[in-house]
């Protein structure tokens, strides 16, 4: 018999329980650390003591080594494994913007003396393996909060750096009246999808090309999101216990479990974020990368993850679809399903009779408050997709709820534009050990 996960839909008494003991944890952890505190100051003679705040400061990893916010992506590595040169660019706004950050401030990068080369470098820095191509568009016509602190990155030689290694020139205003958006894969579109198919519940092939059956010992656990030929993205909790990437297998480009024909992938390393915990419900994110690329073919596609500040306001019908159970506590679906549901707001979401305060800025609800329409058991992971401007982009992955369906209890995803820069980190970080096994088997 195969190990199963804990259930992420649980019932309301569990979820206090849940709270009050993350709550008491807090607590002693915090009277740990002020007896600490006391202890350390009282016998140094010092007030907080180097090394125990990076208050201000940038923390290295885990460890306790800080850095000024200056010397973060200064060029220079300063922690042990080099976090300060890592999540330097990134894009934002609707537009997918270049920003790159520069002397401890995100600068959007301006179109003069900009070259594929450097188009090349930003797709790695955010972990794309590839690069598309750039476009410039009008600096007036973006955000006004990018249309400040503006940069111009000037590349003599047709290398692959850092961004924030190059030549920089800080500008009031772009020479060319032009800034650079980005674009370094091809993703949220639905070529084998007709569209002309209405009614039921029931996906057919194409419709969601960027989800995935994600298999524990041969069975459905979870769902998953592409977002690149290597990585999947998922729930912590599908992994949390059962993080030993033999016992994992990713199946794509199917819409029926048991049926041959679909891409079956070994799952080379998995990562949940260092701050999640079985208990609590926070930080519920986690990814999983390929021993082999994805082939991309119209049934198999990546979905867009969206950019720096993008929002999405309540009310917007998105797309949930996973292999999950019908009903409360029931069996796991044969056929890929989907249902469309609203998004909800936090405000509306923390109400007293919805989930009292529990929703964090980790979280997005959606659904509807009547119930009726939910994700449920074994949709875990999958995604919670919106489309905009006929690009589909995953705006959450399946997270937790009280029950499936009930009045009040909508369900609750990982808000993916919250969890970007940890997404970012894990896809740059992964694709420099691409780039050093690429050299040495060049070599």
């Amino acid at each position: 018999m195969p190990v199963t996960k804990v259930q992420p839909f649980i019932h309301e008494n569990d979820l206090e329980k849940s709270w009050k003991t993350q709550l008491l944890d807090h607590h002693l952890k915090l009277l740990i650390s002020l007896c600490l505190f006391a202890v350390v100051s009282l016998a140094l003679g010092i007030g907080l003591g180097v090394g125990l705040s990076c208050m201000g400061k940038f923390r290295c990893g885990s460890s306790s080594q800080c850095i000024s916010p200056l010397a973060q992506c200064d060029g220079e590595v300063h922690c042990h494994n080099g976090e300060d040169e890592l999540s330097c660019v990134r894009l934002s706004g609707r537009s997918s913007v270049l920003q790159v950050q520069k002397q401890g401030l995100w600068r959007t990068v301006c179109s003069d003396d900009w070259n594929n080369w450097l188009g090349v470098s930003a797709c790695k820095q955010l972990g794309y393996p590839r690069y598309v191509e750039s476009f410039f568009i009008s600096l007036t016509s973006i955000e006004q909060d990018l249309q400040n602190n503006l940069v111009s990155i000037n590349l003599n030689q047709s290398q692959i750096i850092k961004l924030q290694n190059a030549t920089s020139f800080s500008k009031t205003q772009c020479s060319s009246g032009k800034v650079t958006t980005l674009k370094c894969l091809e993703c949220g579109s639905r070529t084998q999808y007709n569209t002309r198919i209405v009614g039921g519940n029931i996906s057919k092939p194409g419709q969601f090309p960027w989800q995935v059956s994600l298999r524990f010992n041969g069975e459905h656990l979870c769902g998953g999101s592409i977002i690149t030929s290597l990585w999947i993205l998922t729930a912590a909790h599908c992994v949390y216990g059962f993080a030993d990437p033999s016992m994992w297998t990713v199946q794509a480009g199917l819409t029926e479990q048991l049926v041959h024909g679909a891409q079956s992938l070994a799952v080379e390393q998995i990562i949940y974020h260092a701050h999640y915990r079985p208990k609590g419900l926070d930080y519920d994110i986690a990814m999983m990368k390929l021993a082999t690329s994805l082939t991309f073919n119209g049934f198999v596609e990546p979905i867009c993850l969206p950019n720096h500040g993008e929002e999405f306001e309540e009310g917007t019908m998105c797309w949930i679809s996973g292999w999950g159970a019908t009903e409360d506590e029931g069996d796991t679906s044969v056929v890929l399903r989907f249902a469309i549901v609203p998004l909800l707001s936090t405000k509306t979401c923390n109400q007293p009779e919805i989930y009292k305060g529990l929703i964090s800025s980790w979280m997005i609800c959606a659904g509807y408050l009547e119930g009726g329409i939910d994700s449920c058991q074994g949709d875990s992971g999958g995604p919670l997709a919106c489309e905009e401007s006929s690009v589909w982009k995953l705006v959450g992955a399946t997270s937790w709820g009280i029950g499936c369906a009930m009045r009040n209890k909508p369900g609750v995803y990982t808000r993916i534009t919250q969890s970007l820069s940890w997404i970012r980190q894990q896809m740059e970080k992964g694709e420099a050990q691409n780039s050093v096994t690429g050299l040495i088997t060049d070599i």
